[in-house]
This record gives C-alpha cells, sequence and structure tokens, in this order.
C-alpha cells in the first residue's frame, strides 16, 4: 500500500510539472507531419561522423505536441532542431544508438570503423530549420557531431507511398494518437503463412505488457498496432549456430559479438516498415524460441517470442528503450568496454556512482535507515551467479559448436533442453537468495549494476532490470517509466 501510494504522489507531482511545462508553440513553427531524417553515422572508438542520407514526409506527427524540448537528458546523443532564420530552437529529442554501443566495443578500441544507419523523427517544420546532433564526450558534456539546414519545401524531400505489401492490426486503440503513447510492434521472421501465429503473439504479448506497472494502472494511455512485413524464412540469423535467415528486418544473434545480443542493423527496412503507422516507440517481435533481445534508448528493443523468459525478456528490452532504464546486473559477459566511464555519474535513473556518499538522486525513495551505500550480501551473490555465467557460457558454446558441426537433432534438442532447466533453476536459486536477505524490499544503493561489479549501485536488491524472472521494477524503475508516459500523452 505504501509502494502505490508513493507512486500515486510521484504521479501527481509529474503530472503537474508537466501541465506548467511552457516550451515552443507546435502550431507556430509544425504541422501535423513527421519529419523523418536519415543519417549515416560511421567510425570508432576515437573518432566519429555523420552524413545525411535521406529526408522524408511521412504520416502524422505521433508525439507530444506540448512537450517539444526533452527534459530528460538520457540518451549519448541529442538531437537539437533550429529555426534556420532566427536560431530559435523548437524542437529536441535525446537517443542513444547502435553506433554509440559500438564505439565501446574490442574492434571499435582496435580502430576499426564502421557505418550505420540511423533516423530522427521530428514534427514537419514549416519553415528552413537547422538540424543538429550533439554527443557526449566520456564526461557526458555535449559536443556538435552534425549540423545542417533542411527546407521542408525542397524537391530532395522524400514523398513516395510507403513500401508496399505491409498489413497493419489494431491490437489496442486507446483514443488518438497525438495524445497516447504510441507503439509499434514490428513482426519480424514471420512467413506468410505464420500471419495467424503473429497475431496470437500480438495479442499475448499486449497481455503482458498491461501486467506490470506502472502500465497496467495506464493501459488508458497507450495505443498498440501490430505491423507486419512477411519474411520470405521463418526465423532469424543465428552466425555462431550458422544459421541465416532471410527476413524482413535482418535481424540477428551475435550483435557486437555477444551470443545473446539480437539487433537489426537494417535501420532503413525497419523505418520503412513502421512508416506505415504513427509511433512513438518501436518493438521487433522475433519469431524464434532461443533466449535473445536488446533494448537501445529511443531506438528499438528486441525480444524473442517463445522462450520461457518472454515476459522478462518483452518487459526488460523496453525498460531500456522507452525509458532509458540502464541494465543493472554486472556479472553477465557483454562486448562494451568500460560502458560507463569511471568518476562520471550514468545518466540512466535507475544508476548511480554514488559520487557524493550518503545522499543518491533517487534520495526521495530510500527507505528510512537505510545507508548509503548499502551494505549487502554481495560476496556470497557474486561467488554463486559467477558460477553459473561461466556454466552458461561453457554450455552455449557447446551447443553453437554441435549446430554448427551438424550434431544429431536429438542431442541437440538435449542439451538445449539442460541449459534451459539450468538457467531456470539458478534464476530460482537467485530469487530465494535476495528474498532471505534483511535489505529486501528496501530502497538505498547497492554496489553492483551496469556491468561493473564495483563503483556502480542500483536501487534495490532486485528488479526487473537486475535478474531474470517474472518480476516488478523497483520504485525508482517505476517512477521512470510513469515519467516518461506521462511525457507522451497529453
Amino acid at each position: 500500500m505504501k509502494r502505490l501510494l508513493a507512486v500515486a504522489a510521484l504521479a501527481a507531482l509529474i503530472a503537474g510539472c508537466a501541465r506548467a511545462q511552457k516550451g515552443p508553440s507546435f502550431d507556430a513553427w509544425f504541422v501535423d507531419r513527421t519529419m523523418r531524417v536519415d543519417t549515416f553515422h560511421a567510425g570508432s572508438s576515437s573518432e566519429e561522423t555523420l552524413t545525411l542520407d535521406q529526408v522524408y514526409d511521412q504520416g502524422i506527427w505521433a508525439g507530444s505536441r506540448s512537450r517539444l524540448i526533452d527534459p530528460f537528458n538520457l540518451g549519448r546523443y541529442l538531437v537539437k532542431v533550429y529555426d534556420a532564420a532566427g536560431g530559435t530552437l523548437i524542437f529536441s529529442k535525446g537517443f542513444d544508438s547502435y553506433f554509440g554501443e559500438y564505439k565501446t566495443s574490442d574492434p571499435a578500441l582496435q580502430g576499426i570503423r564502421r557505418t550505420y544507419h540511423e533516423s530522427a523523427l521530428l514534427p514537419y517544420p514549416k519553415k528552413p530549420v537547422r538540424f543538429t546532433v550533439e554527443g557526449k564526450d566520456r564526461q557526458n558534456a555535449y559536443k556538435v557531431l552534425f549540423s545542417q539546414t533542411i527546407d521542408p519545401a525542397a524537391m530532395t524531400v522524400i514523398r513516395e507511398a510507403l513500401v508496399p505489401g505491409v498489413k497493419v492490426f489494431e491490437v489496442l486503440k486507446s483514443g488518438d494518437p497525438r495524445r497516447k503513447v504510441d507503439v509499434a510492434i514490428v513482426a519480424e521472421g514471420y512467413t506468410a503463412e505464420e500471419e495467424a501465429k503473429l497475431r496470437a503473439d500480438l495479442d499475448r504479448f499486449a497481455a503482458v505488457f498491461f501486467k506490470l506497472e506502472p502500465y497496467r494502472s495506464h493501459r488508458d494511455k497507450f495505443n498498440i498496432t501490430g505491423v507486419f512485413k512477411p519474411s520470405p524464412e521463418s526465423g532469424c540469423d543465428e552466425p555462431s549456430h550458422g544459421s541465416f535467415k532471410a527476413t524482413a528486418l535482418g535481424a540477428t544473434f551475435d550483435s557486437l559479438g555477444s551470443e545473446r545480443y539480437l539487433l537489426t542493423e537494417d535501420n532503413k527496412s525497419l523505418r520503412d516498415i513502421a512508416a506505415h503507422v504513427p509511433y512513438d516507440a518501436l518493438y521487433i517481435m522475433v519469431n524464434h524460441k532461443r533466449y535473445g533481445g536488446g533494448g537501445i534508448y529511443n531506438l528499438y528493443c528486441t525480444f524473442t517470442t517463445d522462450n520461457q523468459w518472454y515476459e522478462y525478456l518483452f518487459l526488460h528490452e523496453f525498460g531500456h528503450s522507452f525509458a532509458g532504464l540502464g541494465d543493472e546486473y554486472y556479472t553477465s559477459q557483454v562486448a562494451y568496454n568500460e560502458f560507463y566511464p569511471a568518476g562520471v555519474e550514468p545518466a540512466e535513473p535507475n544508476i548511480t556512482a554514488l559520487l557524493e556518499p550518503g545522499t543518491v538522486k533517487w534520495g526521495s525513495l530510500v527507505s528510512p535507515g537505510v545507508g548509503l551505500p548499502t551494505l549487502w550480501e554481495k560476496a556470497e551473490f557474486d561467488a554463486m551467479d559467477n558460477a553459473y555465467q561461466k556454466v552458461r557460457a561453457e554450455t552455449n558454446a557447446r551447443i553453437a559448436a554441435m549446430k554448427r558441426g551438424g550434431a544429431a537433432a536429438a542431442d541437440i534438442a538435449r542439451a538445449e533442453e539442460e541449459s534451459e532447466r539450468m538457467s531456470r533453476e539458478h534464476a530460482e536459486k537467485i530469487d530465494a537468495f535476495l528474498r532471505a536477505s534483511k535489505f529486501w524490499g528496501q530502497v538505498g544503493a547497492f554496489e553492483g549494476a551496469g556491468y561493473a561489479a564495483k563503483g556502480l549501485y542500483r536501487p534495490e536488491l532486485d528488479c526487473l532490470m537486475f535478474t531474470k524472472g517474472t518480476k516488478p521494477f523497483c520504485r525508482v524503475c517505476e517512477a521512470a517509466v510513469l515519467k516518461t508516459i506521462l511525457y507522451y500523452a497529453d
């Protein structure tokens, strides 16, 4: 009951602040259309550049009409749009990107350059604008990476018909897209013959979505739409397993070298398909049984449909892409190097470097009498989880080698079943361990977060952003998600 009251009070506060916020007038600067600006983002860990690809005129504007300046300071990049004549800032939005993750990987540190395609959506301007992209340096200070004038009346703006062969399924319609959180779920790896499965999956995951707070209490603020372009083949790529499929979006496991990381680099196809509906947030629903997913803030998130952790994947990854929540786990292997620089406070609302011991950015939610930092049973947890992660990595490598080597299907199935059993039993063991702590249900600052065992802290012992399972957000994460919902829902 105390938790519900605290969240309700926070909701009232946030709503009041949102109503009080003033900014540019939508009708003064924009028309009710969407401008999509496509760029190429290239470089390595030591240098990066952006160049303009194409500009599109597409559909109604789904975003907020009253809150045009981003208040969150989340993401490693920031789009800013200025009136070209007078220099007035009329729109901004923070985001993360595939390139932003690549630049922390081993190949990028070795100087290997890569190029990624990206899109920014903004309300369609009435007059020429200066489109600017800023990026944060390692101290979280912004610097301009790209700036170019765009004329909305230019003959080079693409106004062609949308890509053909796409079906749209209305899963939930709560109202005008301009005043709701519009979530598009784009199907990946479903053939034309699997349309019935797709529609069942859309209904199943919409039900999962509204089992979790704060989505459940704010169902009336959401529109959910399925978007379907049939794939020639079912599934997705699994390079480490020697398996490749022709699909609508080219989604692939082993992204950035991490076996469970599932992303697509075909941003243009994703955006062309998604353009059939108004959207604030994108899911990519991958028709596959293997555990995998990913989420990048204000870009998209992915999840697989048919593994035992499907509910966790669906909700955890959306926490990243929708509300900018950081991963709170720190024992699993990842492709990044010092994703959060030492001595710098992360922007993510649920991770802190606790640079001022005794105070924390979620201070209003800290439980009475809980110390900062909070000295929990970390050594025992680390020993238990690190041992499992070692076995898990060895098991995954063995299964991949069996598949590449053409092992018997029955042998592979047994190995996969054993892997799933171990995963389930370990999750149950971790849940029991954390629940037995004297700090269970308390808000403090628990060391171990953001892929780092030392120096970064999370708000509660457990959370949907920390361990696998059907569980709630911690109070800090729930508050951050609620704040994002109220930002989009006018």
